[in-house]
């Protein structure tokens, strides 16, 4: 499937909770008066409760993100190791780090089918754009290929969000590539019309958030909550940045030994290899909600879901913190072709600025999960969503290459704050929800970047290219620090804290 983020399990629980009590429904938390999360919203620095049979008391590192491990216990340990620990319940592990993710055997079937079919997504928009053009010679068709790449999502990850929780996550993975195999296998038939191909893929661009939302779920179940969940996330985004850097080059040296048609039969083999992955390599987990008391139609409960998660003021602060910031880093990677030439850069500098904010994200992500402890990512996520797109500015004095080049691999390094981002987003999400959200994250976050890429162009018909790159690191810099207000305001140990200190003031005051 197309794309990962982004996201990228128990359902969240106060602390004062018993260990079995389930979660209070997510529309109670709603309206609130108070400005902070709602009283089921976990908070990230108290230690999860995880409903399971009595056993001994023991260490369970994995439960908060802004708490340092146990040394005695693994980092990936989740309660006793029994030989079926249940649905959404994942097996100890041992070891640390990257490590630790593969160690789990379905999180590399994931992993496994996701570089598969990204891969494989990735040669068949080059092979298809090849296709369009030829078809028609049309350099207008040609782009809109690669813009219907992006423009369904909203669609789908709005109205068909509530396939990820509705249904079993193996099934609908499963049946989502299986769709895909068979939409790009129809693109093979030489009596397709242009519009149809078109069509075709629009419909691949529709399912993929569904496959991605489900995907980020399911590895809650699969890697738990804690900190394997956070690095696995970590890797699948470290893989959709390397497919974009390994991906073109690939389907341009298959397109030289194989016709459009034939690149885009690499990815049925693909999107089939993907489904027999999920299929015989994941467990099967019942779904995390059904279709409810009222039996609502799985569009209304896709809306109502969006409109619950939205209407959370946590929830939506992190949500636009996931989102904000890419909407305006794009711009340079959008304006690329245009600054290159602005500068007399050589041909092949071109494609350096197109993959400098790539290696920046990839080199930065790694050492974030490799070389900071959990405690340690939570505490930089709102410093460096601040300064990420700081970087930019220096667009402002029209930089030659280098300096650009240096600019943009710094600006791409901000990008590691949505590792400890993760973490906070899947404790403030209820588990029935989860998949929802995930969708709705996964959509809004594509739709914005081609959002920003078509404002940066409209900017630079007006501005010189480099003024409006500069000026995107400056909105965009003035609209995360708003969001990085809204997420402090909304913390739950911030509203805990405020909590504690008013009782002790009463207390002296009763005195």
């Amino acid at each position: 499937m197309p794309t990962d983020s982004p996201a990228p399990a128990d359902s969240p629980r106060t602390p004062s909770a018993p260990a079995a009590q389930a979660p209070a429904p997510f529309p109670e938390r709603a309206p609130l008066p108070d400005p902070g999360p709602g009283p089921t919203l976990r908070d990230p620095g108290a230690p999860a409760a995880v409903a399971r049979p009595p056993v001994p008391p023991q260490p369970q590192p994995h439960a908060p993100a802004l708490l340092p491990a146990p040394a005695p216990a693994p980092a990936a340990a989740r309660g006793p190791a029994g030989p079926d620990p249940g649905p959404g319940t994942p097996a100890p592990v041992t070891g640390r780090g990257y490590r630790a993710v593969f160690a789990v055997a379905e999180f590399r079937a994931v992993f496994a089918a996701h570089l598969l079919s990204l891969l494989g997504v990735v040669v068949s928009e080059l092979a298809l754009t090849v296709l369009v053009y030829d078809l028609t010679g049309s350099p207008l068709l040609s782009a809109l290929t690669f813009a219907l790449g992006l423009l369904p999502y909203i669609v789908g990850g709005t109205l068909l969000a509530g396939v990820a929780d509705r249904y079993p996550a193996r099934r609908v993975l499963v049946v989502c590539d299986l769709l895909c195999a068979v939409c790009v296998a129809v693109m093979l038939v030489p009596a397709t019309p242009v519009a149809g191909l078109l069509a075709l893929r629009c419909l691949v661009a529709a399912i993929a958030p569904v496959f991605t939302g489900t995907r980020m779920a399911a590895l809650t179940d699969i890697l738990g909550e804690g900190d394997l969940y956070v690095l696995g996330r970590s890797l699948l985004r470290i893989v959709s940045q390397s497919a974009m850097l390994i991906g073109f080059g690939a389907g341009g040296l298959l397109l030289t030994v194989l016709s459009p048609r034939g690149a885009i039969t690499v990815t049925v083999a693909t999107f089939l290899c993907s489904a027999a992955l999920l299929r015989f390599g994941t467990r099967d987990r019942p779904a995390r909600a059904t279709r409810g008391d009222g039996g609502g139609t799985l569009l209304a409960e896709s809306l109502s879901g969006a409109r619950l998660i939205l209407g959370d003021r946590r929830v939506r602060a992190l949500m636009l913190l996931f989102w904000v910031p890419p909407t305006f880093v794009v711009a340079p990677e959008a304006l690329a072709a245009p600054y290159a030439d602005a500068i007399g850069a050589p041909p092949a500098a071109l494609g350096l600025l197109l993959c400098a904010m790539a290696v920046g994200h990839i080199g930065a992500e790694l050492f974030v999960g490799s070389a900071l402890s959990p405690r340690h990512r939570s505490r930089i996520v709102l410093p460096v969503a601040a300064a990420g797109l700081l970087p930019l500015l220096v667009y402002a004095v029209r930089p030659g290459l280098a300096l650009a080049l240096a600019a943009l691999a710094l600006a791409g390094a901000g990008a590691a704050y949505v590792i400890g981002l993760d973490q906070w987003f899947v404790d403030a999400v209820p588990r029935e929800l989860r998949g929802r959200a995930m969708t709705l994250l996964t959509a809004g976050l594509m739709t914005v970047q081609g959002l920003g890429m078509a404002l940066a162009g409209l900017a630079a018909e007006f501005f010189p290219v480099h003024q409006v790159v500069a000026g995107s690191g400056i909105v965009g810099t003035v609209c995360t620090l708003l969001l990085v207000a809204e997420a402090r305001r909304t913390d739950p140990r911030r509203r805990s804290c405020t909590e504690g200190r008013d009782g002790a003031d009463r207390h002296v005051t009763s005195r």
